[in-house]
């Protein structure tokens, strides 16, 4: 499988979740996601999804600034709709790394475990997506700003890739603009403020 070398250089979410430890998944429940892997589950790398792993690594980063994430115990609000815009897409890559899932999730075991029902929709909130730890209430709402623009030929490659109209060298090249665009976000903006903006 050959994919952007960049993948591999994007820092890694780490989380600990306790049903994995129980079922002996994991040692000590301590899981690692790497951007390839949330791509390989939403099948695309985009702006998009990039900026659900940039929204998730930095509200992690902020819940639990001493110690590791805990999978499964994070509950996720968003401003939009399920349907509307690509809060759908945003949703699934948080709920892939955080297990919070509407009432479709896990039901739980014994009463513990339980990822059903820790993530909602419609939330009035001051930014786009809420976190919130279970275990002490503390949240942290943010913006995703994708500051850097797209190429400016990226537009016309876009529109003559989708019309059938783009030679193979075409296609290749919008294809290489949009990750060269996603890789900034992700590599040269990881920490930059102006892109994950906590309100």
């Amino acid at each position: 499988m050959n994919y952007p070398d960049f993948f591999n250089n994007v820092k890694t979410i780490k989380l600990k979740d306790e049903l994995s430890e129980f079922l002996g998944t994991f040692e000590n429940g301590i899981i690692e996601y790497t951007y390839t892997e949330i791509v390989k589950a939403a099948g695309h790398s985009c702006p998009t999804v990039a900026g659900a792993y940039l929204c998730c690594a930095k509200a992690l980063e902020k819940l639990y600034p001493d110690t590791f994430p805990v999978r499964g115990d994070i509950k996720v609000d968003f401003i939009n709709p399920i349907d509307e815009d690509v809060t759908g897409v945003i949703a699934n890559v948080i709920g892939y790394i955080t297990g919070a899932t509407d009432v479709r999730g896990f039901k739980g075991i014994a009463g513990k475990f339980i990822r059903h029902s820790l993530m909602n929709f419609n939330v009035i909130m001051d930014g786009q997506i809420k976190f919130t730890r279970k275990d002490n209430n503390q949240s942290v709402e943010m913006i995703y700003n994708p500051i850097v623009p797209p190429e400016l030929e990226m537009q016309e490659l876009m529109q003559k890739s989708i019309s059938g109209k783009a030679s193979e060298d075409e296609k290749r090249k919008f294809g290489e603009f949009w990750q060269n665009r996603v890789e900034k976000l992700l590599i040269d903006y990881f920490d930059n403020p102006e892109v994950v903006i906590f309100v």
